[in-house]
């Protein structure tokens, strides 16, 4: 095993910290994990004109445990969809594993929950080959439900996001339906305080300009002091580390004359590690930062359908590894939440997913001015990796 270390503390900015050991195989899973979150990032921000807050992290364990059950052309489109072949399967295995369970180890000042579970409709039964890979990789629950008692089902689903999410994410679902075959399900649950604190204070109100030119006015937190920093000719960045270094919030702020869209379609995992390299660390910066909240929900279906897994919402899809009776996927979607205030970050995400039955129906060194005072897109991440945990876009709305 060799240190990951992808680059040097001038490289990841900030400060020096406990990073992943990973093989080489590892590192460039974690890499085209990095590319899967730039190609969603790019998909949600083109189907959303306001405020949005998505985890690509758990979107990519859910799918990884959807993959476990497919077969064939079904498990050659979510593979490729996630950036792998479906011959990779057992290696993507291992490593997912090592993230849940190192992940959650690298900030002790820091809390990472990650959770997976499948509920299934008692009248169905899983293949035992699946249910023991989706248990021992993902550490899932696997349950069995009265799909006929379709609140009381609800409601222990519902219970288990609620309690892997800190009661950040009580529900996602109304009730079940009698015909679908299993949920699946993956919460990602974040709560890191800022390794440099910003004074209550300072935090007043302050002019936001909207992307349409319009002012409002939002709570603006700030601090001065030295942060790794860089810019190009589209946006300044910074990164603000949590607890002991391990995780980080990048905030990507469009420069005069561009947008965050512009922003977003410049990513992807090579710009990306470029951009973590490229920045200098001891850059005294004047810092706002806005206070906020964001609730987001959104259905998957259609853009994880244009990123290239069509097939899996459609009746013909094999899932047959996972039961003779698994027919498609009926939705996938995420719910997700983040709050940020002057100590910290708490953020949560649920991405589900229903699974209809076979017979189921479809449905430079100086003052550097970094005034948050527009939107900007910003991105918490795992920092010797890169890996994107949760990722949103704040317009002032």
């Amino acid at each position: 095993m060799k240190k990951f270390a992808l680059f040097a503390m001038l490289a990841a900015g900030c400060v020096s910290a406990q990073t992943l050991d990973l093989t080489p195989e590892q590192q460039q899973m974690a890499a085209t994990g990095n590319e899967f979150s730039f190609r969603f990032l790019q998909e949600i921000d083109r189907n959303e004109d306001g405020d949005w807050f998505v985890s690509p992290a758990s979107l990519q364990f859910l799918l990884s445990v959807v993959l476990n059950g497919a077969q064939y052309a079904t498990a050659d489109e979510i593979a490729h969809t996630l950036g792998f072949e479906a011959s990779q399967l057992d290696a993507l295995n291992v490593y997912s594993r090592k993230m849940l369970e190192t992940l959650p180890k690298l900030d002790p000042a820091t809390k990472l929950v990650i959770g997976n579970a499948v509920f299934v409709n008692q009248l169905y039964p899983l293949n035992k080959k699946y249910k023991s890979q989706v248990e021992k990789y993902y550490h899932a629950e696997v349950r069995n439900l009265d799909f006929n008692d379709a609140e009381g089902s609800a409601g222990t689903i519902n219970g288990w996001c609620n309690n892997q999410t800190n009661g950040l994410i009580p529900k996602i679902l109304d009730k079940v339906e009698p015909t679908m075959f299993a949920y699946l399900l993956n919460a990602l649950y974040f709560k890191g305080s800022w390794m440099y604190k910003f004074s209550k204070d300072l935090t007043e109100e302050r002019p936001f300009y909207l992307e349409s030119g319009e002012e409002t006015r939002v709570r603006m937190m700030e601090k001065e002091r030295k942060y790794a920093y860089g810019e190009n000719e589209l946006f300044q960045r910074i990164c603000l580390p949590y607890g002991n270094g391990a995780y980080a919030m990048y905030v990507l702020l469009p420069k005069k004359g561009h947008t965050v869209a512009e922003v977003v379609a410049s990513l992807d995992g090579a710009s990306w590690n470029e951009l973590r390299r490229h920045m200098y660390d001891g850059t005294k910066v004047n810092l706002w930062l806005p206070r906020f909240e964001t609730k987001y929900h959104i259905k998957l279906n259609d853009i994880l359908s244009d990123m290239g897994m069509p097939g899996s919402f459609k009746p013909g899809a094999n899932f047959n590894t996972m039961s003779v009776n698994a027919g498609f996927l009926d939705f996938v979607q995420q719910d997700a939440i983040i709050k940020v205030d002057e100590e910290g970050s708490e953020a949560a995400a649920v991405t589900s997913a229903g699974m209809a039955l076979a017979t189921a129906v479809p449905d430079p060194p100086k003052v550097i001015n970094f005034h948050c005072d527009h939107p900007f897109l910003y991105l918490i991440t795992e920092r010797s990796t890169g890996s994107v945990l949760f990722a949103g876009k704040y317009t002032g709305k």
